[in-house]
Order: C-alpha cells, then structure tokens, then sequence
C-alpha cells in the first residue's frame, strides 16, 4: 500500500526544490552561502533559509529523519544530476542509518508533487550492527553496508523475488556494489511481527531490504535512474564523499 504525505505549502515548486540544491555543500550549516546552478536548469538563484522548507513542510523530522541526512542528499542529487546520472530527477530516497532497525526509516520523497510517497522499514548489513549501524565496507563478502549515493538500475527476478540493482557513485565507499551484488529486494526479516517480538527486524549480508508486502511498490517506483542515497554520520564518509563536498554544477 502506498503511503502519501503532502506537503504542508503546496507553493513550493521545482524552481524552489533546485534553489534547496545548489546550497548544500560539506559545511551545510551556513545559511548565508551562495552558489549557481546548474545552467540547463535554471538561472542563478540566490541561496537563502528556504532551502530546508520542504524537510519542515514534510514534517520529516517528527517521523525521525534527520536534517543532515535531508542536507546531504540534496547536496548530492544535485551533483549527480549535475552529471546527468539521474533519469527520475522528481524522486529523492533517503535511506536514514540514524535511526535504528526497528523504525521505519526509509523515506522515498517526491520533489516535484511534494510528497512523501513511501516511508518504511529497510534492513542493514548483519556486520554492521545489530540495531543501529555503525560499522560500513565497500568489500566483497564483508556482509556489510555501504554508505553514500546510488543511482537505480533495472529489475530482475532473484532468491528474493523482484529485486532492484543498485550502483553505486562513490569511488571507494560504495562502487562495488554492483559486483558484491547489493540490491534492494524485499525480505521476510523485515516484517512488524519480528520487530514486536524482539524490538528490531532482521540484518542481511549488506542488502536494503524491504517488508514483503510494500517491496514491488517501492521497486517499480524508484527503478531505472532515481538517487538513493545510504546515511550515516559516519566520520570516514563525512570527510571522504565527494559528492556532498564539491559543487558540480
């Protein structure tokens, strides 16, 4: 079942989402920053406390999301589809490492129309942590998660069904998880039933894994060229990702 939040202030629109984009850098906190644009866009636009309006209007933070997670992710969607990497430039997936396993902490957000359109439950990898993740790996076999930005691939059928490729755009944090195979797929361990019964779902070998029933919704929504973007306040990943340091546009 899709899960649809508006937007408080339906005035905002894609002109205001990309002014959102071209503020964020490694030091987001500085309101008073200007930047430009990428010019296929739009015009230069002066950077300014709106940038967060659609996090307040969303209400994203009563469901757990954290501004600096919001913050990056807008900063390095703006940069990948600076790039051109981006196909489905209305959808922004956060995936919120800050909140633990048993809180749904996978928001799916449409930039355009300005809505929530999917918040869920998504698992780590079992090395990672047992309830909140803390340990990350771009290794083969390290059953861990990998933190940063993805861009969505195509579809096939798996040992988990319907499953989503993911690649990853960050060199040395996450491009090898095409090779390790980590993708979005759904799985039985992701399930309210489990986290009633123990307070958290189930971990997997590095995979974010989805409750069965909302998992081809959430696939087919965001397949085939959306940002996906893994966060963590992890110190290496804060200091290293290009993405969310440098301005591309």
């Amino acid at each position: 079942m899709m899960n649809v939040f508006k937007s408080k202030n339906g005035n905002c629109n894609l002109v205001m989402i990309l002014a959102m984009l071209v503020c964020m850098s490694f030091a987001f906190s500085n309101p008073s920053s200007e930047a430009v644009t990428d010019n296929k866009i739009v015009n230069a636009l002066s950077v300014t406390n709106e940038k967060m309006a659609l996090y307040e209007d969303l209400d994203l933070d009563s469901l757990g999301l954290s501004r600096e997670a919001f913050a990056y992710a807008l900063a390095g969607f703006k940069n990948l589809l600076a790039e051109g990497k981006i196909q489905k430039d209305n959808l922004l997936s956060i995936l919120d490492f800050t909140l633990p396993s048993g809180k749904k902490r996978l928001f799916v957000i449409d930039l355009v129309t300005e809505e929530l359109v999917f918040h869920t439950y998504a698992s780590h990898g079992k090395n990672s942590g047992q309830v909140i993740p803390t340990k990350f790996s771009n290794k083969n076999n390290s059953n861990q998660s990998s933190l940063g930005f993805y861009v969505t691939g195509d579809t096939y059928n798996g040992k988990h069904g319907q499953s989503l490729r993911l690649l990853g755009e960050e060199k040395g944090i996450n491009d090898k998880a095409f090779e390790r195979g980590i993708v979005m797929h759904s799985a039985s361990y992701v399930d309210e039933n489990i986290i009633a019964s123990q307070g958290f779902i189930g971990r997997s070998q590095g995979c974010p894994a989805l409750p069965k029933n909302i998992s081809k919704d959430i696939i087919n929504k965001i397949k085939e060229g959306s940002c996906l973007f893994i966060y963590s306040p992890d110190k290496y990943y804060v200091t290293h990702s290009r993405m969310i340091r440098e301005n591309k546009a």
